[in-house]
């Protein structure tokens, strides 16, 4: 007996609808356990004291200027490389066997796993370039293993830019960095700032490569040669020893809503910059 397309078409939809309630309902599921075990305990003494008897006590000051600058620097670093390589890709040369190759190379680093990072931050950076444990360190580190996402959220960004576009430009006797800079980075904006904003989520929440790069020392960092803790690795070690659960739970809220507010400041910003293109 043939399936009338209209009944296969409603169950294909009701099916994907149901996965997507369910994705989102273990999404907030997780959410909620977290904040309602953690928020109880985040309080102005937790978020302004620094950690005492190895995190048993205490609050996490340092752990978050840590992790603003471990992300902060990490980002600053990648952003720069990784938007001028998709521009390279996209506007400055033709596609052969180079361009080929780029791909390819940014394609296996975004597989690699975070800890085969941290291994090569740890080797050359702390120790070959003897920088040791340092915030510089992990934010090298970082920097690297954000750099592929970054590169193909902004090529696949400046390739959505319409082609009528260039041939305006070019017809009003605009040069090709003029073409680059004013016209198709403004418009391939928005996703470009999606690929910074999720590397900058990864650097917050990345806590293998930052163990082996920028130490975990608990004291408050005064220069990026220091070594400093994450919220994220300060989580996993507070989890993993039993030192503290509601710190860990307190920690983990924390990261929550501190990734949740830069997604949502960056999509504010995003919408206001479309519209002031538009």
């Amino acid at each position: 007996m043939r399936i009338p397309p209209a009944v296969t078409q409603r169950a294909a939809v009701g099916l994907m609808w149901a996965l997507t309630i369910l994705t989102l309902g273990v999404l907030l599921f997780i959410i909620a356990f977290i904040l309602a075990n953690g928020l109880p305990h985040v309080t102005w003494t937790f978020l302004s004291t620094s950690p005492e008897s190895m995190g048993r006590a205490g609050g996490v000051l340092p752990m978050i200027v840590g992790s603003l600058w471990v992300a902060g620097l990490a980002v600053l670093i990648s952003a720069p490389v990784g938007v001028a390589t998709a521009v390279y890709l996209t506007e400055y040369t033709r596609e052969g066997r180079l361009t080929a190759v780029i791909r390819f190379g940014a394609d296996c680093l975004a597989g690699i796993p975070s800890i085969i990072f941290g291994l090569f931050g740890f080797v050359f950076f702390t120790i070959t370039l003897g920088l040791g444990f340092s915030i510089l360190s992990g934010a090298l580190t970082l920097a690297i293993m954000v750099l592929p996402t970054i590169i193909r959220t902004s090529e696949e960004a400046i390739r959505a830019v319409p082609k009528s576009y260039r041939d305006v430009s070019y017809g009003l006797g605009s040069t090709r960095w003029q073409l680059v800079t004013r016209v198709v980075l403004r418009s391939a904006l928005p996703g470009i700032s999606t690929g910074v904003v999720l590397s900058v989520g990864r650097s917050i929440s990345e806590t293998a490569a930052v163990m082996l790069t920028a130490g975990s020392a608990l004291g408050f960092p005064h220069s990026v040669f220091q070594s400093s803790r994450t919220l994220a690795l300060h989580f996993y070690v507070l989890s993993r020893e039993g030192l503290s659960m509601p710190n860990a739970y307190a920690t983990a809220s924390i990261l929550i809503i501190a990734i949740l507010l830069i997604n949502l400041s960056a999509y504010a910003l995003m919408r206001r910059f479309v519209a002031k293109v538009v």
